[in-house]
């Protein structure tokens, strides 16, 4: 046989097992060194040691050169599609305004709400190409992208159509989300079931056209109650859509114990999670996605308590949380390193939270976040030495290379000049 593409050399090669993995599950991270990987017809068509890949056939040869290769990202929470920026709060956060209270003078999520209502669908496609373009070039080849800056039917639609024409695009493999309950809009202000209710109206039109796969709600002192959100959520599950939860990120209100009684696939932020509700998600298929960009932008002291979800048996993965207000970044190692720093997690846990536990997270766990023969081959070439380089040298883009089901999607322009630091 002659393959599309061999990689040789490759100094370390991440195969994480069948997901989600739970608990002490995470540090498990097969590790094939001196490997080759061949690709054909857009799948992984082999892999195995180099000194086998010396007899193969392949139009293209990439030497590895004794770098690290992963399967390709996967980030699942973002929210890709909005308009307008939100830098002028900058001072506000650094004077140390809390974010109810940039919320309540108007800034904050509402701001985003009337830049994106303004802003033409056309304009809304060519910005979040950009940012979705930056997440390929820092290793990303699966995400999920969410609603939520329009609040009122015609925004949210529009926004739900922009992911829809990004994923026909098909650059990247992307999971939409419809989050309408993520904030109340003014004119709601003081009506909340009512709002919620025009937003479970539109669950029709989102099924309908295939908009989403997923729905969201933000459940949070001073946004939706556990039991407005369990009413959404309801709704959501008895149209066939899996079910996420903006839950516990500043008060301890008992989402996360909400997202394990309705089976939702995913429950994010978490930071102020109660023990009973750690508790629950190790005892749920329910996978935390931790979000500790978010905490560190927000200039706040206290993480989510990774350590205790893991040690108790919970399934842990990481996104960017990609956002214009609490976390401008579309770096996942980034997000990677802050995991490592701020949430205590290993090497191996980190790298199982942004593969396979982040694939499973979105719903995506079939054909996302591992290298396996028959899968597609999404994949990064790393200018590392090793997995646990990337945690630890913080703040840089390590991707040399990012392959999407066998095609290059990015490639660093001076990467042939320069070798891999070894000590």
């Amino acid at each position: 046989m002659i393959y599309d593409t061999l990689i040789n050399r490759i100094g370390q090669l991440l195969l994480p097992a069948e997901g989600p993995l739970k608990g002490e599950d995470m540090k498990q991270l097969v590790v094939l060194e001196d490997a080759a990987i061949a690709i054909k017809d857009g799948k992984v068509a082999w892999i195995g040691q180099n000194e086998k890949a010396a007899q193969m056939e392949a139009r293209q040869v990439i030497d590895a050169m004794g770098r690290v290769v992963s399967p390709g990202l996967v980030d699942p929470h973002t929210h890709l599609v909005f308009g307008g920026s939100r830098e002028g709060e900058l001072a506000m956060k650094q004077a140390g305004v809390p974010y109810l209270e940039i919320l309540k003078q108007g800034g904050g999520i509402l701001s985003t709400v009337k830049a994106t209502r303004a802003t033409s669908e056309e304009g809304l496609l060519k910005k979040a190409k950009f940012f979705l373009n930056r997440m390929a070039s820092h290793g990303v080849t699966t995400l999920e992208a969410k609603s939520g800056y329009g609040l009122d039917r015609e925004t949210e639609l529009k926004q739900l159509r922009v992911v829809s024409r990004l994923k026909e695009e098909g650059a990247l493999d992307i999971v939409s989300t419809f989050l309408g309950p993520h904030a109340l809009p003014p004119e709601y202000k003081d009506r909340p079931d009512e709002f919620l209710s025009e937003m479970i109206g539109m669950l029709d039109d989102v099924v309908r056209d295939d908009l989403a796969s997923c729905a969201d709600i933000f459940c949070e002192t001073g946004v939706f109650t556990v039991e407005q959100s369990r009413r959404f959520m309801k709704a959501c599950l008895e149209l066939g859509l899996d079910v996420k939860i903006h839950a516990d990120e500043i008060d301890s209100l008992g989402g996360t114990e909400l997202a394990v009684e309705m089976g939702a696939i995913s429950a994010d932020h978490l930071v102020a999670a109660s023990d009973e509700g750690i508790q629950a998600l190790a005892d749920s298929s329910t996978i935390a996605v931790l979000l500790p960009g978010t905490t560190f932008y927000l200039g706040k002291d206290e993480y989510a308590k990774a350590r205790a979800m893991i040690d108790s048996g919970a399934a842990v993965s990481l996104a960017t949380d990609f956002n214009p207000g609490s976390c401008v970044t579309e770096n996942l190692q980034m997000i990677m390193s802050l995991a490592g720093l701020k949430l205590k997690m290993t090497p191996e846990e980190i790298w199982n939270a942004v593969t396979v536990n982040a694939a499973c997270a979105i719903g995506k766990g079939e054909d996302a976040g591992r290298l396996e023969v028959g899968k597609d081959a999404d994949l990064v070439l790393w200018d590392v030495p090793n997995y646990s380089y990337i945690p630890y040298h913080y703040g840089v883009n390590h991707a040399n290379l990012v392959m999407k089901r066998g095609e290059k999607i990015w490639e660093r322009g001076d990467a042939h000049v320069f070798s891999v630091p070894q000590s």
